[in-house]
């Protein structure tokens, strides 16, 4: 159980006191006009070794590049994650920037990771998901640092994704899916006890303790803040 309530979207102390001007943690491209085969030839030509991350809807392609900032907060929830599951003992497949596209309905997009939780078993013993076919993943986290992902919402909306968590560098906000669209929820759907404001919290301590620490001292509180129980 969890001993101390915190507001979902709650900015943690340490996230405010270094409250600064946004700076850049990704390059990204708008492209617009673009036929759907014009985006998958552009796929096939650059291939699966790349550091760039497509997504497409009604004819706009945005390329985005991330930056040392951008990906280190996106790992490090990650790795916040992983030591969640693991100590309560849940399957979480981690399938980074899958590329799920649909040709039936013209989009397409990479998030910035994404997890099977719910729906784990189900493509545990997959090699290749496919979009369409497979369960969309269960969680898509997006980093919002320097521009909002207002634009690629549709695109998991379309993809069936239930649930999108989004970081701007300051705060954590969980979206759910209803009817098409994705609103403000207060809990996680994929964990429904674990804290915006936790997650925050460790994300802006790595700065100050080292990661390796952090993630000691997120161990140590997940220990002491919950019993051994089936999360999802």
């Amino acid at each position: 159980m969890i001993a101390t309530p915190y507001k979902p979207n709650e900015i943690s102390p340490i996230a405010s006191s270094i409250e600064q001007a946004r700076p850049i943690s990704e390059n990204r491209v708008l492209l617009y006009g673009v036929s759907w085969e014009t985006f998958e030839s552009l796929l096939a030509d650059v291939g699966d070794r790349r550091s760039t991350l497509f997504h497409y809807i009604n004819g706009t392609l945005e390329i985005m590049s991330p930056l040392s900032l951008h990906e280190g907060s996106n790992r490090f929830i990650e790795a916040l994650l992983g030591v969640f599951v693991d100590e309560l003992e849940i399957d979480m497949r981690r399938l980074g920037s899958l590329l799920m596209k649909i040709p039936e309905l013209k989009v397409g997009g990479e998030p910035d990771s994404c997890y099977y939780i719910k729906n784990e078993v189900v493509i545990r013993e997959k090699e290749n998901v496919i979009a369409g076919q497979d369960p969309p993943p269960d969680l898509v986290l997006e980093v919002d640092i320097t521009s909002p992902s207002d634009r690629r919402l549709p695109i998991y909306a379309l993809l069936g994704v239930p649930e999108v968590w989004r970081y701007d560098g300051y705060s954590l906000e969980f979206l759910g899916l209803e009817n098409g669209e994705y609103v403000p929820i207060e809990n996680s759907l994929s964990f429904p006890t674990l804290p915006a404001a936790i997650i925050v919290e460790y994300v802006q301590k790595r700065s100050l303790l080292g990661e390796s620490k952090t993630l000691k001292e997120f161990r140590a509180w997940v220990r002491a803040n919950y019993s051994l129980q089936a999360e999802v």
